[in-house]
């Protein structure tokens, strides 16, 4: 069986602070690596988010083209998974993830092409009033792929031991039983 792989390809990004968000939530949802196309988050590297310095940790990689990452970066076998509001697409809530996934999300202010949709083996939409942001919406994708992988297992760490580790160095409340 092969090992789960997540990796996040994000269009032409523009916001570096967007993109900085997109990383941490790879490191908190293990996933594994993050692609993009375009040259506008070069320009805004500068103004970065990525408060846990995810990007030292993991790739972060320019490519032509998407749709090239299975096969060149990532399993043959992985399947490309269109998150964009699409009239026919599957809504998140009934979406099964796949085991090998590269997730493509469009820039913050445009679309994923219709080539791109054209090729995908699946387009999810996030049911919400209007749309959300490019970071929440790649937020809200992993959280739904480890949720529903955790069912009748623990894949990571839970209880008071992973929120002391991960909650920030001035929090320190309890819940009073």
């Amino acid at each position: 069986m092969n090992k789960e792989q997540c990796s996040i390809g994000l269009i032409n990004p523009k916001d570096a602070q967007n993109v900085g968000s997109v990383l941490r939530a790879i490191g908190c949802y293990q996933a594994n690596d993050v692609y993009y196309t375009g040259n506008r988050y070069a320009y805004a590297l500068k103004h970065n988010t990525d408060t846990h310095n995810i990007q030292s940790k993991t790739d972060i990689t320019k490519v032509d083209d998407l749709l090239a990452v299975p096969g060149e970066y990532m399993p043959e076998d992985t399947k490309i998974i269109c998150i964009e509001l699409v009239e026919g697409a599957t809504p998140l809530p009934e979406f099964e993830h796949p085991q090998q996934a590269l997730y493509i999300f469009g820039p913050e202010d445009g679309n994923i092409s219709q080539a791109i949709i054209n090729q995908a083996h699946e387009v999810v939409y996030i049911p919400t009033i209007g749309c959300m942001n490019l970071a929440a919406t790649a937020n809200v994708v992993l959280y739904d792929r480890l949720a529903k992988s955790m069912k009748g297992q623990t894949l990571i760490q839970q209880g008071d031991d992973l929120i002391r580790t991960s909650r920030d160095g001035n929090n320190h409340l309890k819940v009073k039983k």
